[in-house]
């Protein structure tokens, strides 16, 4: 699983409406990066995006993404997945050239949309910036990184030292996670 940032965007200020009553402002949008846009595909508008997670299910049920930030909404039309990537047609872009001037463009969904998990997962976004500690109490630093590598995700942990440390995601180490605290128990293994 690939790490990626959310990011939340400020609501704008309120505005007077024709009564003079200062209107609600919108909430703000928490972010989620799903990708990049990588190039057009095909002559009709389509855009290729580099998914960073396995998203196909919840963006064949969500209908608006945004451009690189909360301000840039943009509904979509058609989603399909080819070739380990992920194919959209968004509204208003409906020819080769007006792909193309989407290219590099960072595509975020909004947060809410992630589906639930099964108890004991977790999104990767979820876990960085959590401390790192021992049973006895021990500092490690804190997740920086999730790295997926097939068998299982491996934590990056930032020590206070500045060094890195690798630990494997798997029951024998992880031993409790506690988001009100924003803390992982972990056991290091031998050799680490």
């Amino acid at each position: 699983m690939i790490v990626a940032d959310s990011q939340s965007s400020s609501p704008p200020a309120a505005k007077k409406t024709a009564t003079g009553a200062a209107a609600k402002p919108k909430p703000a949008v928490k972010l989620f990066e799903i990708g990049k846009i990588t190039r057009p595909h095909g002559i009709l508008g389509e855009v290729k995006v580099a998914i960073a997670l396995d998203l196909g299910d919840v963006l064949s049920r969500i209908k608006t993404v945004y451009l690189d930030d909360a301000q840039h909404p943009v509904k979509i039309v058609r989603f399909r997945e080819h070739q380990g990537a992920a194919l959209l047609l968004l509204d208003k872009v409906v020819t080769r050239n007006d792909a193309e001037a989407l290219r590099g463009k960072i595509v975020y969904i909004n947060e809410k949309a992630l589906p639930a998990l099964p108890e004991g997962e977790y999104y990767a976004h979820d876990l960085i910036g959590l401390a790192v500690v021992t049973p006895e109490g021990v500092d490690l630093g804190k997740i920086v990184e999730v790295l997926g590598t097939g068998s299982n995700d491996v934590y990056v942990i930032h020590k206070p030292d500045s060094k890195e440390l690798l630990l494997p995601a798997i029951d024998s180490v992880v031993k409790a996670i506690d988001f009100e605290k924003r803390s992982m128990t972990v056991i290091v293994p031998d050799g680490l």
